[in-house]
């Protein structure tokens, strides 16, 4: 911020109020918030032209804590920012450390705001705060209603290579599973659901991006793939998010940032073997001693020690049949309306509204039924409406879902979707 601009525009503001001018005149001529107009208007009036200047930040009071606070807490940080996985040095996770070491008397324990204002004073503050994802509408997990997250992420070798790592999060607990891979085939995404549907369980619905591993042709219409019937035939409802929207899934794009942040560019690596065999030990801090801010004080270990889970079986795996038929489901499709009113399903537009151009709207694909439903919810305090039913005709035989895969007796609404 320019001090003497900011004076110059604070003086002119309060001229033109003298003068009598409105505060909607005053904020065309300064270019500032209304908020921003108020707050000098009432300097002015409790210290006169030298109340223009700005104040000093600086705490009126102590700071409140003690010289041992604030080694232990420099201690630790150091401590953290040592480690070869799980670099986490923000207020949090100092915080944590502080807990479970029990390195202070429960009163002593400093809060995070106190322990910020420590690593600011020694100005370790830099680059701590990560930018948040924008809050858009999602869907949620229940304890009846399991939702997995997938996706993955890429990163060069020292020497050219090129290593994939696919991660599957279970929203509710944030229980990781994780492959590393030397490529990003159908089969490598295949082979890494399965396991980790052997391992974590299997989930009701599964949220991923628009990639073709997932989704297969990015050009045919209506064309469903491998995977995608897959994921029907064990009774799994896709969700697709928008397409280049990353946020829509933005659980597990978190951890991919993670691994990123912790563990990739805490060290270096020459080939995929060395990736290969290091990488455990990031799922293991994962999973044992990160603490995901959804959890409170609780690690994903510790959640799922609390809750039960449906696992695919090692018979139910073998029998899965090959090729895959087109199984009955629903495929939930988030979907960006265009400036003409369309959203895109499997490469075909239909219309929605022009009114509702820039918006979002969630599009259920019911193989069974051969329909296209199309939902509209204006805000998280209003109910999800039907916009619109299109016939969705299919070149081929829709199976009925076995009934070892129907883990609920009720399709869930679609109200507690978004």
């Amino acid at each position: 911020m320019d001090e003497k601009q900011e004076r110059r525009l604070r003086r002119k503001a309060i001229r033109l109020w003298l003068q009598g001018k409105s505060d909607r005149e005053i904020q065309q001529r300064v270019s500032r918030s209304l908020g921003w107009i108020h707050k000098w208007q009432h300097r002015y009036i409790q210290a006169g032209w030298s109340g223009l200047t700005s104040q000093s930040h600086r705490p009126l009071h102590d700071q409140g804590y003690s010289l041992s606070v604030r080694q232990v807490v420099l201690r630790v940080r150091h401590q953290l920012s040592r480690r070869k996985v799980g670099r986490l040095i923000g207020a949090r996770a100092i915080q944590r450390e502080i807990r479970r070491g029990r390195l202070l008397p429960k009163q002593q324990r400093p809060s995070r705001a106190t322990i910020y204002r420590i690593l600011h004073t020694a100005r370790l503050t830099q680059g701590m705060r990560p930018p948040r994802l924008p809050d858009h509408p999602h869907p949620r997990p229940t304890p009846e209603y399991i939702i997995q997250a997938m996706d993955w992420v890429a990163r060069y070798l020292e020497g050219g290579g090129k290593v994939y790592a696919f991660h599957s999060l279970d929203l509710a607990i944030h229980d990781l599973y994780q492959t590393v891979s030397d490529n990003k085939q159908s089969a490598t995404a295949e082979t890494h659901a399965l396991n980790t549907w052997e391992k974590c369980g299997l989930p009701h619905a599964l949220v991923m991006d628009n990639d073709a591993v997932w989704r297969g042709s990015l050009k045919a219409t209506r064309f469903f793939s491998r995977f995608m019937r897959l994921v029907l035939w064990l009774g799994i409802e896709p969700i697709f998010t928008p397409v280049g929207e990353p946020e829509f899934n933005g659980a597990v794009e978190r951890v991919n940032g993670l691994w990123n942040q912790h563990f990739w560019k805490l060290d270096h690596f020459e080939s995929y073997a060395q990736v290969t065999r290091r990488s455990p030990h990031f799922v293991e801090w994962y999973r044992t001693v990160y603490e995901p801010p959804c959890l409170g004080e609780h690690t994903p270990a510790e959640m799922r020690r609390q809750v039960t889970r449906c696992r695919l079986t090692h018979t139910q795996r073998q029998a899965i049949p090959d090729p895959l038929p087109l199984t009955a489901g629903r495929i939930h499709f988030i979907c960006q309306v265009d400036e003409q009113g369309n959203i895109e399903v499997l490469h075909e537009l239909w219309p929605v509204s022009k009114r509702l151009t820039g918006g979002y709207v969630w599009a259920t694909l019911v193989l069974q039924e051969h329909r296209l439903r199309i939902y509209y919810r204006r805000s998280k305090h209003e109910p999800v409406c039907l916009l619109k039913v299109f016939r969705y005709k299919l070149d081929e035989p829709v199976v009925p879902l076995q009934s070892q895969f129907k883990r609920f007796e009720r399709r869930r609404n679609m109200f507690t979707m978004l």
